[in-house]
């Protein structure tokens, strides 16, 4: 069957259920190509309908609502992996592509799923078992040491639906608010990597070079790439891993696979399928963006490059700090980005329109340079400044010979 093309455009259409920063990331990416997104936003002031012009209103959960978004599309994607299966499949069935498909997707889904597709492919990961009794953790526990891991199999990111217990009292709460958990031992590791592949439908992959993540209260702070100190034949490993698992489960579009680094090598965390927190740097820091070969890959175009742009790159994370506040008297997000823009012009920054609140990711700022302390105090100092209104008197004063000196 052909493709369906845009009539104004004579490109295809991509539908994303989704209007979230990664959506709005995508669209950015597919303005380029002159491409159409259309987005699926569960209401107008999401991140994505802020920018967007194809918006289609309604919620994930709502088959309608996806057979209405998918209507004249030439795929479906996602900016986040909360659609229900069944209505995935029904979309299948009905003809209509989607890209992870449902098969693939339910492993980002459901961290069990997930444990068991690794184990029976033989992939790294960590001690892992079904509980849905005290008596279940406390063997496990036992086996294991305390304390564990225990975490919700559905449902959970940055952070949420995790939880390290250190003994059966706390294990029973949380058995009793959830039922059926995923223990896991706690990992004893060096630091917390991903590596991103890009795959299409006829089988093609690219994958960009292997980053650490500095996560602090489950959440991602900030990423450097490559991860600094990391030993090339472990950096390989880790790729390979990825296109195996991306093989294996049949992903369409982006994958990336949050690992463990231990004195042993890597083991397989979680995936996400789709735009990742972890490759943001790649919209200046790689020849070709994540956001750019998402849409590449699910349309089955050949792929693009994925070599750096500069021999360091670190993505801060702008995370609602004390601006975010209510009752703050500094100054405005305005005023913050035209100050930001004086202290660091080299950095770049991606405001994503959302409504500000502590602890939430309103943003990202990424600097490029070949030293990594330098480039990462750039980077954190600047998101540091979008977030609290605070700038480091003396990194500033060092900026600012920086920028004379290159002038």
């Amino acid at each position: 069957m052909a493709t369906p093309l845009d009539p104004r455009t004579g490109l295809p259409v991509v539908a994303m259920v989704g209007g979230g920063q990664l959506a709005r990331m995508t669209h950015q990416a597919a303005v380029a190509l002159g491409q159409s997104l259309r987005v699926l936003s569960a209401g107008p002031d999401e991140s994505a309908a802020l920018v967007a012009a194809d918006v289609h209103l309604g919620d994930h959960r709502d088959l309608d609502a996806l057979r209405d978004v998918a209507e004249g599309a030439a795929v479906v994607t996602f900016d986040h992996e909360h659609v229900p299966i069944e209505h995935l499949r029904a979309l299948e069935s009905a003809g209509v592509p989607v890209a992870p498909g449902s098969g693939a997707l339910v492993h980002a889904q459901d961290k069990l799923v997930l444990r068991r597709a690794l184990a029976a492919a033989g992939e790294p990961q960590p001690a892992w078992a079904e509980v849905d009794t005290l008596t279940g953790i406390a063997d496990f526990a036992g086996a294991t040491g305390w304390p564990i891991v225990l975490k919700t199999p559905r449902g959970g990111y940055d952070g949420r639906g995790v939880f390290v217990v250190p003994d059966v009292d706390e294990a029973t709460a949380l058995l009793e608010r959830h039922g059926t958990l995923l223990a896991e031992e706690r990992v004893v590791m060096v630091r917390e990597l991903a590596v991103q592949v890009a795959r299409s439908p006829f089988g093609q992959v690219a994958v960009w070079p292997v980053v650490e993540t500095v996560q602090r209260g489950g959440v991602c702070h900030e990423v450097l790439a490559p991860a600094p100190g990391l030993d090339e034949h472990c950096a390989t490993a880790a790729q390979e891993l990825a296109i195996r698992i991306a093989d294996r489960l049949g992903v369409v579009g982006l994958l990336a696979v949050e690992l463990f680094e231990t004195a042993d090598g890597v083991l397989v965390n979680e995936l996400a399928m789709r735009p990742h927190n972890s490759g943001h740097w790649t919209i200046e820091g790689a020849r070709t963006s994540q956001f750019e070969q998402h849409l590449r890959a699910v349309l089955d175009y050949p792929l693009g490059a994925t070599t750096m742009t500069a021999p360091v790159v670190v993505m801060a994370n702008v995370l609602g700090g004390a601006a975010a506040q209510e009752g703050w008297n500094g100054p405005c997000l305005d005023e913050r980005v035209h100050h930001f823009m004086a202290h660091w012009p080299d950095v770049k920054l991606h405001w994503y329109g959302k409504g500000q609140r502590p602890g939430r990711k309103l943003g990202h700022v990424t600097a490029l340079g070949s030293d990594l302390p330098e480039v990462r105090a750039r980077a954190t100092a600047a998101a540091r400044y979008l977030a609290e209104g605070v700038v480091d008197p003396a990194f500033a004063f060092a900026d600012e010979h920086r920028v004379a000196d290159e002038h």
